[in-house]
């Protein structure tokens, strides 16, 4: 757990992203498969038909095997989608096994833009956010560009809107005591990581 109460948020970023990319390929395998432990059996990830999820980058804990779970299971996938313009917006795009992917000019791989195959935010089910670092509280700090927080920025506004479902993945390592959170952070239901789950208060 890191204590963050002297750190700027660029300052804990860039601490938080060196401490993800120190861990070992070995280490990130295992991370991955005690992801997949947490998630791959439990209800909200069951029950879920439409979910999006990322590919990792930058030492992100990786998903990949929830992403072949949930396409072994018959659900739909999505992976976010950066728009050439305007270039703050991102989209969620379904993704087929096999499909052929290309970096985006962050160089994170996506699928190339096809609008027939999107879906809108809000009806999707579960979302499988990346993140930076996390707190109990539902707390995120991202990578800094915004592009969730404007995706999901109408759920501050629809107080009763049930879907989708906001779920941060992470390393252990990731966790923070206490994040300060923007008033356009849009907080999680919680956080995943590979060794436990941290559930936000309702």
């Amino acid at each position: 757990m890191t204590d963050t109460a002297p750190l700027t948020r660029p300052q804990l970023r860039r601490l938080l992203r060196n401490a993800r990319r120190a861990l070992t390929p070995a280490q990130q395998r295992q991370a991955a498969e005690g992801l997949y432990r947490q998630l791959a059996q439990d209800p909200l990830f069951r029950r879920a038909r439409h979910i999006a999820l990322y590919l990792p980058n930058d030492g992100e804990i990786d998903p990949r095997l929830l992403l072949r779970e949930a396409h072994k299971r018959g659900k739909r996938v999505y992976l976010p989608v950066l728009h050439a313009w305007p270039r703050t917006r991102m989209v969620f795009q379904r993704f087929e096994a096999g499909e052929a992917l290309r970096p985006n000019r962050f160089r994170i791989l996506e699928p190339v833009i096809e609008r027939k195959r999107q879906r809108p935010i809000w009806a999707l089910d579960l979302i499988l956010l990346p993140l930076v670092g996390f707190d109990e509280m539902g707390g995120r700090l991202g990578m800094g560009g915004g592009f969730y927080d404007r995706s999901l920025a109408y759920l501050g506004r629809r107080k009763a809107w049930k879907k989708p479902l906001l779920l941060g993945l992470a390393h252990e390592c990731q966790k923070v005591e206490r994040l300060n959170q923007a008033s356009w952070d849009v907080p999680l239901q919680g956080t995943a990581s590979d060794r436990g789950w941290y559930l936000a208060p309702k």
